[in-house]
């Protein structure tokens, strides 16, 4: 996947380009997490990929792996509330998936196990308006993307971006049911998942970063795909309401091309 480049020079670029990211988006994620959280996930995120950053620079190795690792465990350190173990936590775990190099097989790997783990640690199924939401379709498009669809990793990517995307439009109509925002009820509904959207945002840099390093076919349409839409599953309200939510797994959820959390995003 990133055979010719230097791969720590990559995991170092897309650890900048996240931080730069979320903090331009600090405020607004603020604002969304002011309205169902506790107002801190845009501080708490710009706060710890800051200091991933100036830990990465400073860092002795250079393997994808160990720096994916020490970027996981500064998080930790750094962020507070229960997103420095949902994102950095799980973000050590799933390091290992790089310890071969940074291919189309690991990356898919990393995604998953990424996954899993802030599903155990959250306990967050697609449906609970959590960065899940998010998340989940991002890492199964991709997933299909690499071994059935056998596309190239950056059209991969740009078709788990879009999926990510329509998972956090997916979170606004929906009821919270895990984290700070459960206990709003149904006030919750109408408001956008902060986690989820910060989870975009991670997507949407690493995307820009594959842009630059990736060599290889890349669809026309790659960075603005646009995934079928579905059916609402069922014909009674479901966990948005009136609206229920598009088939995306046993829970129902945002449509990927494959197919399907975690408490309070901090």
């Amino acid at each position: 996947m990133t055979d010719e480049i230097d791969q720590g020079a990559a995991v170092e670029a897309a650890v900048q380009a996240v931080a730069d990211r979320l903090a331009d988006e600090k405020r607004y994620l603020t604002d969304l997490d002011s309205a169902i959280g506790d107002a801190d996930h845009g501080a708490n995120m710009n706060r710890g990929m800051q200091a991933a950053v100036e830990a990465v620079a400073d860092a002795d190795e250079d393997d994808p792996a160990t720096l994916v690792q020490l970027v996981g465990r500064t998080i930790v350190s750094e962020v507070g509330g229960a997103a420095g173990p949902l994102y950095g936590g799980s973000a050590m775990i799933a390091s290992k998936e790089l310890a071969d190099g940074i291919t189309a097989e690991s990356t898919v790997a990393f995604g998953e196990a990424f996954l899993e783990k802030v599903q155990d640690r959250g306990g967050a199924n697609v449906g609970d308006k959590t960065m899940v939401d998010a998340l989940t379709p991002a890492v199964h498009t991709y997933k299909k993307s690499i071994e059935q669809d056998d596309l190239p990793p950056l059209a991969a990517l740009a078709k788990a971006v879009d999926a990510a995307h329509r998972g956090v439009d997916y979170t606004v109509p929906i009821r919270a049911s895990k984290g700070r925002a459960s206990y709003l009820g149904w006030r919750s509904v109408g408001h956008q998942d902060p986690g989820a959207t910060s989870t975009l945002y991670i997507l949407e840099a690493l995307l820009g970063v594959a842009e630059e390093h990736l060599e290889g076919p890349v669809e026309e349409d790659a960075t603005s795909p646009r995934v079928p839409d579905e059916e609402p599953a069922g014909d009674g309200p479901a966990a948005g309401g009136e609206n229920g939510p598009p088939e995306g797994g046993e829970n129902g959820g945002p449509s990927s091309e494959a197919d399907d959390s975690e408490a309070d995003e901090g």
